[in-house]
């Protein structure tokens, strides 16, 4: 088999924190180019690990899966492909806790393209896509026999060569070594796919109130917020943007979760989920708090320790915002960390 096939996407079961790192240390048994994708993926370079282990990448997929499923006991879901893009997209169209192969051939690479929609492509967000719709481009098929001078004209220059690239199934992107990072996740699933912005607002507000307790919790502040939304078309998007200063204020947490959603212009967009990563954790004695004269903002920050305390004695959910209180909410993944505070 071909060593071009050798770049992998590994789909785990939505885990803890520490969990993920323990799944970790399977993958760097295997090949030490592992990239973490927290919470629930990873990418592999195998060249090295082909003749190391005397077998293609399917055979080494499996033995990744064997292993996982007998420490863990968790089922895992691989794609394969000549590249990160394609290895990527070949696990998010793949049957649950299979291996999808996608073989180093040009025109398999483009049967498997063509049929699937501009959104499946990385980095192709829902204004892009909204945009390409308008011009009749809904499938990377029909993407890719546009001119890419005309992609630019109607997007940019840069977006325009970027998806007259990805649209053939060129992506020069390498795997870049590295293990988990600290972070905090928090995952709501919705019951149904969503476009109701109510139902959304809740869902931020309570990953808000998760991760600001986990972090008082842990003696941490974030420096980074990122939010990832996955759509009913199993693609994703998200934004992420640095903290003023380092927080673990529940206010601070959801005002930024509010404004990184409308930076998305999802619009009528259906959302089947969304993960929020708490990310660049550093000890609270290391943060510092600006002075505000805001008396309802130093009221809100008063309320974290006292919803802490709560908690503490009475459990989760003891006492929260009278918004979540209202049904049709989200739900916390299964396994996901930590629980919903209401």
């Amino acid at each position: 088999m071909s060593r071009a096939i050798a770049h992998v996407h590994l789909h785990l079961p939505r885990s803890g924190d520490e969990t993920y790192r323990q799944l970790f240390t399977v993958l760097a048994g295997i090949t030490p180019v592992v990239q973490a994708l927290p919470a629930d993926a990873a990418l592999l370079d195998l060249t090295g690990a082909l003749r190391y282990f005397d077998r293609d990448p399917a055979q080494l997929a499996s033995l990744l899966q064997l292993r996982l499923a007998a420490r863990f006991g968790v089922q895992s879901t691989v794609g394969i492909g000549p590249n990160r893009m394609l290895a990527t997209l070949a696990a998010q169209t793949a049957d649950p806790t299979t291996v999808q192969v996608l073989p180093d051939d040009p025109r398999a690479v483009t049967a498997f393209l063509d049929p699937l929609p501009v959104r499946a492509l990385p980095d192709v967000g829902p204004r892009t896509s909204r945009t390409l719709a308008a011009y009749g481009l809904a499938t990377v098929g029909e993407l890719r026999g546009v001119p890419r001078a005309t992609l630019q004209r109607i997007t940019t220059a840069g977006t325009g060569r970027l998806l007259a690239e990805r649209a053939r199934g060129h992506d020069p992107r390498t795997v870049q070594p590295g293990g988990p990072p600290a972070l905090l996740t928090a995952r709501r699933d919705f019951g149904r796919d969503t476009v109701d912005p109510d139902t959304v607002r809740r869902a931020l507000l309570s990953c808000a109130l998760e991760l600001g307790a986990r972090l008082r919790t842990g003696g941490q502040v974030a420096g980074r917020l990122e939010l990832e939304i996955r759509l009913a078309d199993r693609s994703s998007t998200g934004r992420s943007r640095a903290l003023g200063e380092a927080t673990d204020h529940t206010g601070t947490l959801h005002t930024l979760l509010y404004d990184l959603h409308d930076s998305l212009g999802l619009q009528r967009a259906r959302l089947r989920a969304m993960t929020v990563r708490a990310q660049a954790l550093r000890p609270v004695e290391s943060a510092t708090v600006q002075l505000s004269f805001d008396r309802r903002a130093e009221l809100r920050r008063r309320l974290d320790p006292v919803m802490d305390r709560a908690a503490a004695c009475f459990g989760p959910g003891a006492l929260t915002r009278a918004a979540l209180l209202l049904t049709g909410g989200p739900r916390t993944a299964p396994g996901g960390p930590g629980g919903a505070p209401g």
